[in-house]
């Protein structure tokens, strides 16, 4: 089954952002835990969230993404900041067990200024702090752009994070369509060659969700800045190849394109055209 959706605001409560979704005839959606420019987290409602966790079985959603804010950054040079990433990231493994069985993405973080392999073990230490044999949420290192000090732009950089991980089979890899292409893999031209590269290094298996966005600026940029679906140096036709591929079909995707609600229906509207195209 093709899932496909978008960000949602969780503002208005669990259940409601599953209705939303239905909507606008997503089968997935992504959500923020929190600000994602800052620390506060909404109490949960246990009662609304059993009521999303049913509503999701009966409406066959695939695999829904919680998402870290921005704010995080576990390879900081400044120790507070790591704390506050380790604290919060915590806190969120422990919210999402009202909605077992999911997924929580975050940004691997930028290193600034320690160096790519320092960074690199201090996301691994922070994983292997938070991370705990009973829990029900896969955790997801998002592929990044490269832009900066931040690390996970290369392939390599997220199996050297997994490599140091314990409770290994709580991880997986979100890809962003965007960010890797800023990071100069060529999806457009090279989609096999890209995947088969990705399996050799990190392995398919860990693939666990797609990020589907355009990219404003050309192969290997750096720059991430997302665009809508066409609207960027991606194109539609990647991207009906990418919906479509054998390895990736059956993930959940979620775009993160700078729209309102309507925009991303229609979105959802194009790309499952393209689905059965």
């Amino acid at each position: 089954m093709f899932h496909i959706g978008c960000h949602l605001s969780p503002s208005a409560g669990w259940l409601a952002m599953g209705q939303t979704a239905k909507s606008i005839n997503a089968s997935t959606f992504q959500f923020f835990t929190r600000n994602p420019r800052g620390s506060k987290a909404k109490a949960i409602d246990p009662d609304d969230a059993a009521a999303l966790v049913a509503f999701l079985q009966e409406n066959r959603f695939g695999a829904v993404v919680a998402h870290a804010p921005y704010t995080i950054n576990p390879c900081s040079k400044d120790e507070r900041t790591r704390e506050f990433a380790l604290q919060t990231m915590a806190d969120d493994l422990l919210r999402m067990e009202h909605l077992p069985g999911n997924y929580y993405n975050f940004h691997p973080g930028s290193h600034t200024g320690l160096g790519t392999e320092a960074g690199i073990a201090l996301i691994a230490q922070t994983l292997n702090t938070i991370l705990q044999p009973q829990q029900r949420t896969v955790v997801l290192l998002e592929t990044m752009a490269g832009k900066g000090t931040e690390v996970g732009g290369r392939f390599e950089e997220l199996r050297a994070i997994l490599d140091r991980v314990e409770l290994l089979g709580h991880m997986g890899v979100c890809l962003d369509t965007c960010h890797v292409s800023d990071a100069g893999y060529d999806i457009v031209n090279d989609l096999d060659g890209v995947l088969t590269e990705f399996d050799r290094i990190i392995g398919l298996d860990k693939l666990k969700a797609i990020h589907i966005n355009d990219s404003l600026n050309p192969l290997g940029a750096k720059k991430d800045r997302h665009a809508k679906i066409g609207e960027g140096f991606l194109g539609v036709e990647a991207f009906q190849r990418i919906i479509n591929h054998p390895a990736l079909k059956d993930l959940p995707f979620v775009l993160e394109t700078p729209n309102e609600l309507d925009g991303y229906a229609r979105e959802i509207e194009l790309l499952r055209q393209l689905r059965e195209a």
